[in-house]
């Protein structure tokens, strides 16, 4: 991991820290990170908690704390230290990206389901207006992915508050008329319909689902070529082995903020780190297969995993071939 990608990499955290509303602070458009001084811990250090401390009316060590709690199973870090005022230090290590992906692999694709909200129950009132009915069934998905009790439509519970919006499965067929009406936030108007039909790279849905359709097809290549998927070796790709270990996160913030929009851009930027990834997986030209491009099948495959398993919260498929 270079400075570079341990900037984008705390930046991730500060941002899922604002998300989910447990900081109240702009996002910095990037985050300085240097070298540990003489007699400083761990390996680099960054003094982002004291530079946000002000506008979030926190100390710099509570800022620093609720940064360093979404870094602690972030990719390529052995572990953060608070030092002083409020710095964070950072120690790095070579083999996470290994472990998350056995972890995704194994887990398939409930990865990012839990039980952070075991115990709790939520009711929703019944509602009859056509987006407000498929934002609420998501939601409803959602919350039980992490553990909730849910009694959907039994009246006089929670409402899911949307702007209006009409489910056009007729005209849109049903991914890309679910998509229209979940990608955007619930208090913003429903995504122009059209547009989500045209295969092309300025359409966010395409962009997703032509991302797992590339990961089917790198695995039969890869099958052609005696290339099999196996986490054997780190692999240099930061900014996929990050938004790959978000997931988790993000979907229990959906499911805490009642927001499935959060899983549609997630997904977005998921697809679109592996997309700039895929060019590497597999030997080109004379190149021989090694172990290296079976660690890039492994995390190419977890990545659709993952895309597959968002898509399916959503009610979207998730097809081989586009």
């Amino acid at each position: 991991m270079t400075p570079a990608d341990l900037s984008l990499t705390v930046l991730h955290a500060v941002r899922r820290a604002v998300d989910d509303g447990a900081l109240r602070v702009e996002v910095p458009p990037r985050i300085k990170v240097e070298r540990a001084r003489p007699g400083g811990a761990g390996e680099y250090a960054s003094n982002v908690a004291l530079v946000l401390a002000r506008s979030a009316g926190r100390s710099a060590r509570e800022v620093a704390g609720i940064i360093e709690e979404r870094l602690r199973d972030a990719p390529g870090l052995r572990g953060v230290e608070i030092t002083g005022p409020g710095f964070l230090n950072f120690t790095l290590r070579g083999d996470a990206g290994s472990e998350l992906v056995r972890v995704v692999r194994a887990a398939g694709a409930s990865y990012g389901h839990g039980t952070a909200l075991a115990g709790t129950t939520v009711r929703f009132a019944e509602v009859t207006e056509s987006r407000a009915v498929l934002v609420t069934e998501v939601v409803v998905r959602l919350l039980r992915s992490q553990g909730a009790d849910v009694d959907p439509g039994v009246g006089g519970g929670e409402r899911v508050y949307v702007h209006p919006g009409a489910y056009e499965v007729e005209r849109l067929g049903s991914d890309a008329a679910r998509w229209a009406l979940l990608r955007a936030a619930p208090h913003d108007r429903p995504l122009d319909g059209a547009p989500l039909l045209a295969q092309h790279e300025r359409n966010s849905l395409f962009r997703v689902r032509y991302a797992h359709s590339r990961v089917r097809r790198l695995l039969v290549n890869g099958e052609q070529l005696g290339v099999g998927p196996a986490p054997e070796v780190p692999v240099d790709a930061p900014v996929l082995l990050g938004v790959l270990g978000d997931h988790p996160v993000v979907l229990l913030a959906a499911a805490r903020h009642r927001a499935p929009d959060r899983v549609a851009r997630h997904l977005e930027a998921l697809a679109d780190a592996l997309l700039a990834f895929q060019h590497t997986v597999l030997p080109l030209g004379d190149e021989k297969p090694s172990a290296a491009h079976r660690s890039r099948l492994a995390l190419a495959e977890a990545a659709g995993t993952v895309l597959a398993g968002g898509l399916s919260v959503l009610g979207i498929s998730a097809p081989d071939r586009i």
